[in-house]
């Protein structure tokens, strides 16, 4: 029986796989959207119904966001927003996101986020969406169907807060809801969309959203939720110095410590940035088996600082990548995530110490570790999902690059997909998005951006 799409002709296939596996003139067969065969340039090639050329190039699996929050696009790159750190930052835009959000604006943002995602080689993201105002619609529905229409694989969060500023929060009156409603809503999107079968399209987890936007108790009551539905758990964690000060005056102790008390200090969870945990901390983080989304970009552009990659990875921790929104980190690409995280892994820990390998299995392998899918998500291998990217390796940037195209591959650049894959489906194919609707949307999202960003 031919298989439904090959990728031929690659100069290397990375699988990625549990021997990292690095085929050479190498193939992909996937049939029923997962992977029925590869091989290399010495392996017979099975008949299939579509062929995709690989032109050279090198193929990898499918990149993994594990962290973002697509509505944030809405205010992209806004100059009243561009040079504040996390805590006025976030106070500033809350009331602009929680005035404007509604149901069509988000169900565009997604769109085009992980559109843009998709062009960066990128075929499952994660979306932290905690602003829910009730008067907004189902906003989790929203984003669902514009991964759904594009066809990428999504793990959406139902994220949440309850403390607003009057209770010492962050987040002002109308940005929260009712602790007891959103235990409820959590219940019920997970009833409504998750899915945990084998090449699952759609899982949800839940995502309190950080230590100054709820309370001990819900962290500690969604834990239990998550417990007994069997999901995931996702969370802020230890971001930056504002955090950690808010953590000890609020409650007497630091970020990881209160991760541990309220029972988040499980491999059931990730947390976003986790850019100052101490030695210790590191080490505890590694024992649980705690997930970690690195977002290199946003780190930076608010001065958050360069997280301990390399030593959380000794440790035992998942890391993969993650893009955060916009306004704290405007471009969604996973290709641009994963050579900062090797530049920045040189910088903090030696330049031996975070190799393109390294950051290519952060940005696969651990990003599946982080969403609980490991041996079925970023990487190749018979039953693993269908979904690659194909990256060029031609032209002047490309020049000299002879011997290692992994290396090649991040070293230079930048660089997009030349084909996303999906389930065996084409979403980017030779550099362009295969949907028809590209224009419409970008259409449709500026009219909202200038909704939330008035003149």
């Amino acid at each position: 029986m031919p298989a439904d799409l090959l990728v031929r002709n690659a100069r290397l296939v990375a699988t990625m796989d549990a021997d990292r596996r690095e085929l050479i003139g190498g193939w992909v067969a996937i049939t029923n959207g997962l992977v029925s065969s590869l091989g290399s340039s010495t392996d017979p090639e099975p008949e299939a119904g579509q062929t995709l050329d690989a032109a050279d190039g090198l193929v990898t699996p499918g990149l993994i966001n594990t962290h973002h929050h697509l509505w944030q696009n809405l205010t992209r790159a806004w100059p009243p927003m561009t040079s504040a750190p996390l805590f006025g930052w976030l106070q500033s835009l809350y009331p602009t996101w929680t005035a404007n959000i509604d149901e069509e604006s988000v169900h565009v943002a997604a769109w085009v986020g992980l559109a843009e995602l998709a062009l960066s080689g990128c075929t499952t993201s994660s979306d932290h969406h905690y602003l829910h105002p009730p008067r907004a619609g189902d906003l989790l529905a929203a984003e669902i169907a514009a991964a759904s229409d594009l066809g990428m694989r999504f793990h959406p969060t139902y994220g949440s807060m309850s403390l607003s500023v009057k209770d010492g929060g962050l987040p002002p009156d109308d940005a929260v809801r009712d602790e007891e409603d959103i235990l409820a809503e959590s219940e019920r999107h997970v009833a409504r969309w998750h899915d945990a079968s084998h090449g699952a399209m759609t899982r949800i987890a839940l995502a309190p959203c950080s230590p100054f936007s709820v309370t001990p108790e819900l962290m500690r009551r969604t834990a239990e939720l998550a417990e007994r539905l069997d999901v995931r758990l996702h969370t802020h964690l230890a971001e930056n110095a504002e955090d950690d000060e808010y953590a000890l005056a609020t409650f007497g102790m630091r970020p990881v410590d209160l991760y541990e008390d309220v029972g988040w200090m499980t491999d059931r969870t990730w947390g976003a940035h986790v850019v100052r945990p101490d030695a210790a901390e590191v080490s505890r983080l590694g024992a649980a088996g705690v997930g970690i989304a690195h977002c290199p970009s946003s780190n930076m552009i608010l001065s958050s600082g360069i997280a301990p990659v390399v030593d959380l990875r000794h440790a035992g921790c998942p890391v993969g990548l993650g893009c955060d929104g916009s306004s704290s980190a405007d471009a969604a690409s996973l290709w641009q995530e994963a050579r900062l995280a090797m530049l920045q892994g040189k910088l903090r820990s030696g330049a031996g110490a975070m190799t393109a390998r390294d950051a290519l299995d952060v940005a696969t392998r651990g990003g599946a570790g982080c969403l609980g899918r490991m041996g079925e998500l970023g990487e190749l291998s018979v039953g693993s999902v269908g979904d690659l990217a194909v990256w060029k390796l031609d032209g002047p940037a490309f020049a000299g690059v002879l011997d290692d195209p992994i290396e090649g591959w991040l070293r230079c650049g930048p660089t997009s997909a030349w084909h996303t894959v999906v389930a065996g489906v084409p979403v980017v194919r030779e550099g362009a998005l295969v949907s028809s609707r590209l224009d419409e949307m970008l259409a449709a999202h500026r009219r909202h951006a200038r909704r939330f960003q008035p003149s």
